[in-house]
């Protein structure tokens, strides 16, 4: 099992990032994904979660309207869309898919620095 992000970076505030979560190793479409963030020094946090069937989702209040998420069953993979970014958005970004078994499979996270 793998998830593997992508598209981390630093970017200027105002700026926007996209970033990729591709899966293998178990059945993607069945799988609710989400994106967390880790900043330093604080809590690991939920960003935003789309559910396997139906693609339902929902966001932290602190990125609604400005993230997207997003997901491709075809490519196995999660996107979350970042615009309008803050230096508050610094930190590191994972991915983490959940099964109806429970399993939990996290990926090894992606840098996201916003700075000007």
């Amino acid at each position: 099992v793998q998830l593997v992000e992508s598209g981390g970076g630093l970017v200027q505030p105002g700026g926007s990032l996209r970033l990729s979560c591709a899966a293998s190793g178990f059945t993607f479409s069945t799988y609710t994904m989400s994106w967390y963030r880790q900043a330093p020094g604080k809590e690991r946090e939920l960003v935003a979660v789309i559910s396997s069937v139906g693609g339902r989702t929902n966001y932290a209040d602190s990125v609604k309207g400005r993230f997207t998420i997003s997901r491709d069953n075809v490519k196995n993979t999660v996107y979350l869309q970042m615009n309008s970014l803050k230096p508050e958005d610094t930190a590191v970004y994972y991915c983490r898919g959940t099964g109806y078994l429970g399993n939990d499979y996290w990926g090894q996270g992606t840098q996201v620095t916003v700075s000007s």
